[in-house]
C-alpha cells in the first residue's frame, strides 16, 4: 500500500482546539464524501495532544515545534492514486479538499509526502 503523510500546522488565527474541531467535524466528512472519486482506502487523523510531556520530549531532543496533527491516507498502489488524480472526478474532489484545507491548515508550513510502510514489529 501507498500512504500519504500530511503533517499539519494550523492557521495562526485558530487555536489548536478550533483547528482540531474543524478538521474532525467539517473536513473529515468532506474527505469521506470524496473517498470513492479519490480511491482512498483508509483515512486516519492523528490529533496532537496539548500536554506538558510534549515539551519535555521535544526539549530533550532539541526538536522543532510540534504539528497540530497528522493526516494519513492509504491507496492500494501508486497506480490507483495516479488514476484518481487524472480522472475528472478525482480532480474535482482534490480541488474541493484543497479549497477546504485553506480554511484551517497553514499549507506552506505543512509538509506532505508519499511513502511505503515497512513494519518492524
Amino acid at each position: 500500500m501507498i500512504k500519504l503523510t500530511f503533517c499539519l500546522h494550523r492557521l495562526p488565527q485558530l487555536s489548536r482546539a478550533e483547528f482540531q474541531s474543524y478538521w474532525r467535524n467539517q473536513h473529515a466528512p468532506l474527505v469521506q464524501s470524496h473517498r470513492k472519486a479519490l480511491r482512498i482506502r483508509r483515512y486516519v487523523q492523528s490529533h496532537a495532544l496539548t500536554h506538558a510531556l510534549n515539551d519535555a520530549i521535544r526539549s530533550g531532543r532539541a526538536a522543532p515545534e510540534m504539528y497540530d496533527g497528522v493526516a494519513l491516507l492509504w491507496w492500494d498502489n501508486i497506480a490507483e492514486l495516479e488514476a484518481a488524480m487524472h480522472s475528472p472526478e478525482g480532480q474535482s474532489a482534490g480541488a474541493a479538499l484543497l479549497a477546504d484545507e485553506r480554511k484551517f491548515i497553514d499549507l506552506p508550513r505543512s509538509p506532505l509526502w508519499l511513502g511505503e510502510d515497512h513494519e518492524i514489529f
